[in-house]
């Protein structure tokens, strides 16, 4: 048994050994908070940051929005963090370097032991993958099939490396659709963008790569600046003018279906069945976002 699949569209990592952020991460208007154990974390700090989630979960989330953990790779240090992280506050934890179900399997059970242990319900605590390394991508569809995974992510820092390739969305994007296809088949999030992220104060460039990644069928994307939350929820969002078309759009198919016709002329295009089940898609998400946590409406 797994919860509902979460409707996010902005992640902010908060490293845990940072108070700053950490005071101030429920303001950001994210759908949802990722504590960070892993990359930001330097070793001799991951035993404190472990102790200290219990009392920072409820901080991070006093606004509504959703609790993920980024829990380390190596087992040692995987089997401590899940121990910590484990609890009915946390969605979610997120995974680093998957290399193929055997590995997500290995971790949910870690992860049952630990709700069974609590009294929680099993299948509470969802998985967010991160594929970053070539040896998992002949694994996608098998990785994003996995009971626990609500989200995929291929590419990254990690993956330009093993590839001996710079990061770029030229780069990465072969493996990141490859990875789009395989959330869509599973019916979980698509995580990514398709932007030049070296530079984290170029605002337009990083708008620019969510454009593109929404038209190429991306959902959800995760940052580490808070000045990209609003531009990730308007981007990966959708306005006012755009949902009172997909109103409007479905209410026109709907009364042409009513008389037995399956399209229908439309603002000057025609409509039919799959511009209406996106329409629909396009409603169930933004009713999610309206509420104060994203998490709880099934994706189709």
């Amino acid at each position: 048994m797994t919860s509902p699949l979460p409707s996010w569209r902005s992640l902010l990592f908060v490293p845990m050994t940072s108070e700053r952020f950490i005071a101030k991460a429920h303001t950001r208007g994210a759908d949802a908070i990722i504590l960070d154990l892993e990359d930001s974390v330097l070793p001799t700090h991951k035993a404190t940051a472990r102790a200290a989630l219990a009392a920072t979960v409820p901080r991070v989330a006093q606004a509504g929005a959703d609790v993920v953990v980024r829990i380390n790779r190596p087992l040692d240090l995987a089997v401590a963090d899940i121990a910590a992280a484990v609890m009915p506050g946390i969605a979610a934890l997120m995974l680093p370097k998957v290399m193929g179900p055997e590995h997500v399997r290995l971790l949910a059970e870690l992860v049952s032991d630990r709700e069974t242990a609590l009294g929680m319900t099993i299948g509470h605590t969802r998985f967010l993958a991160l594929i970053e390394s070539p040896a998992a991508l002949p694994h996608l569809y098998a990785i994003a099939a996995e009971p626990r995974i609500a989200g995929m992510s291929v590419g990254g820092e990690d993956m330009a490396t093993e590839l001996g390739a710079v990061p770029s969305a030229d780069s990465m994007y072969v493996f990141a659709m490859q990875g789009l296809a395989a959330a869509r088949a599973a019916g979980i999030l698509p995580m990514g963008s398709m932007g030049q992220l070296a530079n984290i104060n170029d605002l337009d460039s990083y708008r620019a790569g969510l454009r593109r990644g929404r038209a190429l069928g991306f959902t959800t994307a995760s940052c580490i600046h808070p000045a990209h939350v609003p531009i990730i929820n308007e981007e990966y969002g959708a306005s006012d003018s755009e949902l009172d078309r997909a109103r409007r759009l479905i209410a026109a198919f709907d009364a042409a279906a009513a008389d037995g016709a399956g399209a229908v002329a439309f603002e000057g295009s025609m409509i039919d069945l799959p511009v209406v089940v996106r329409a629909r898609r396009l409603l169930e998400r933004a009713a999610a976002w309206a509420r104060p946590s994203g998490a709880g409406v099934p994706q189709g």
